[in-house]
């Protein structure tokens, strides 16, 4: 019988250490959200977002002193394709311009059609991490504002109300920040036209800027197509590898 030394513990990668530790810390208020090799995400509730954002923020063991970006989201046509296009074809541009009819036709409302991104890093401990917090209304969508945790939220939340029509609770100056005075609409949102509702042009009688009817006839002129390249065949690829 010969003695056999005991394994050692696999190590937790850093990521996963992280992962572990706020699953331990905040259980089922957090739900893992799938990602890529190297991210983590979690989705939170509304009413949990601003107590669960300041402890990530004051635990030492996370230490998220920065929201880099806050962005908003619209599931309204999520998985869902105007053209399911998958092969080259030689007629695309005609059937662009042709169309199937409406350019959007709006489909059945949404449960959860908006949502907000929150991107978060850590300078002490050199770690990213993506909260995403679906809004409680789907009209007006309503967020807590977390500019109150994270000071630099204050113009991305901003922007997200401009673009998507998000209201964020609690926002210190919650107004349009990109769009035009007096912009109508929410240009952002998946049924908002591509063409926008008016056009701007410059009247010499009047001598100022006029807003008009938009001229331009809503189409799709463009669908994705997908082209073979010989590059990247894997017979050359191979054949390159083994240099």
């Amino acid at each position: 019988m010969t003695d056999q030394t005991p394994e050692a513990a696999v190590p937790l990668s850093k990521l996963a250490a992280l992962a572990a530790t706020i699953e331990s810390t905040f259980g089922a208020r957090l739900t893992r959200l799938p990602s890529l090799d190297g991210e983590l995400g979690y989705e939170v509730a509304p009413h949990d977002l601003i107590e669960i954002c300041t402890a990530l923020r004051d635990d030492a063991r996370f230490a998220f002193e920065t929201a880099v970006d806050v962005s908003g989201i619209d599931y309204l046509t999520y998985g869902k394709e105007e053209w399911d296009t998958h092969e080259a074809t030689s007629t695309g541009f005609g059937r662009g311009v042709v169309g199937r009819g409406d350019v959007f036709v709006p489909p059945t409302p949404v449960a959860r059609r908006f949502a907000v991104a929150y991107h978060l890093l850590s300078y002490a401990n050199n770690q990213r991490l993506r909260l995403r917090c679906y809004c409680e209304t789907a009209e007006p969508p309503t967020v807590p504002s977390v500019v109150g945790v994270w000071p630099t939220a204050n113009w991305f939340e901003r922007e997200a109300f401009d673009l998507f029509g998000i209201l964020f609770q609690g926002h210190p100056d919650l107004r349009r920040i990109l769009t035009d005075y007096g912009f109508i609409g929410h240009p952002f949102r998946k049924d908002f036209p591509l063409s926008g509702h008016v056009e701007v042009r410059y009247d010499a009688e009047q001598g100022r800027v006029v807003y008009e009817p938009v001229s331009i006839e809503p189409r799709t002129a463009v669908p994705r197509v997908i082209r073979e390249d010989n590059r990247y065949d894997a017979a050359l690829t191979a054949g390159r590898s083994g240099k």
